[in-house]
């Protein structure tokens, strides 16, 4: 019979070897996730600027088919890629989700008239789908454009906003781009986009389209438009080729609304941006000169799929300076 007292020596003494047996507790840290390998690029690239000083040049590209649906689950074997007519190594492909800025660039222009009010109810629709991270600005014109919202992650600022427009005064549509790619700057998103809604008329701006031209191709932005241009005989679409060059050179869309509703467009326009390859490459001309480059990229596409899908990207980047 163990006497009480050597039992609790015995237990106390368990204790201790348990006590010394038993591993430290550690805290285990999520992994940080880390960018991808770019495989002969810079690793410092912090956004898809088509104007670097780096060696990668990163084109955003949307691939839809005949029924304007984006095509997605193509690979980086589907596209080949020509700086200037000479073809490219693709060095990284992805189709990123990440956080969007997007700028709104309203009319509120006398031409407009009761457009206005179906105008409010497109920009809404873009409001509705926003996302943890994303950011909104807005730029009002008439006969001047206006920054009356800047950069923000609270869209029900720009809703607010954009209940007080009414239509009056002359159009400088050209100056309010010009203004909202300066805001968009501001931002650190990798996905950027302006969504001009508008009826395309030009009349009062101090900028010209063809500097306007200059200043998107040095962007990062892509730029959608939305044509107010009516239907049958009160159709205005005659404007409608400003709204085309501006969106072409950005890589963008232009939607002509032709008498259909504009909160369809709008719907169009986010799946749009939420579903763009993002394509890299090493340009094998590495001249440091300043020039813009002309770039094209043309589709493979697999087997099963249209023969005409729509494929639309930057029409080119400027090299760096020395």
């Amino acid at each position: 019979m163990i006497s009480f007292k050597a039992a609790r020596q015995i237990i106390a003494c368990c204790f201790v070897v348990a006590a010394l047996a038993r591993p430290q507790q550690v805290s285990i840290e999520p992994r940080a996730k880390t960018a991808p390998k770019q495989s002969g690029a810079a690793a410092d690239v912090p956004r898809p600027d088509l104007r670097v000083d780096t060696n990668l040049v990163l084109i955003p590209v949307e691939v839809s088919d005949p029924l304007n649906r984006p095509v997605a689950g193509l690979e980086k074997s589907n596209f080949r890629v020509f700086d200037e007519r000479i073809e490219q190594n693709i060095v990284s492909f992805a189709m990123e989700d990440a956080p969007i800025a997007i700028g709104m660039v309203f009319d509120t222009s006398g031409s407009m008239g009761e457009a206005v009010r179906d105008s409010r109810f497109a920009a809404h629709e873009f409001f509705k789908t926003a996302e943890p991270g994303d950011e909104f600005c807005l730029v009002v014109f008439d006969s001047t454009p206006k920054l009356v919202v800047p950069l923000t992650q609270d869209p029900r600022e720009i809703d607010q906003q954009l209940m007080f427009t009414r239509s009056q005064g002359s159009t400088a549509l050209i100056d309010a781009v010009y203004m909202a790619l300066n805001e968009m700057k501001k931002s650190k998103k990798t996905k950027k986009a302006l969504i001009i809604i508008s009826d395309g008329g030009e009349n009062h701006s101090r900028y010209t389209p063809s500097e306007l031209q200059n200043f998107v191709r040095e962007s990062d932005v892509l730029i959608y438009t939305i044509g107010v241009f009516g239907s049958g005989d009160g159709s205005n679409y005659e404007r409608h080729t400003l709204l085309g060059q501006i969106s072409a050179e950005s890589g963008g869309r232009a939607f002509p609304s032709a008498g259909y509703p504009l909160p369809e467009f709008a719907q169009k326009i986010i799946i749009d941006l939420r579903n763009r390859y993002l394509i890299g490459y090493s340009p094998t001309d590495r001249a440091r000169d300043g020039r813009f480059h002309h770039v094209d990229v043309k589709l493979l596409p697999p087997r099963g799929l249209p023969a005409k899908l729509s494929v639309h990207w930057r029409s080119g980047y400027y090299a760096p300076e020395r």
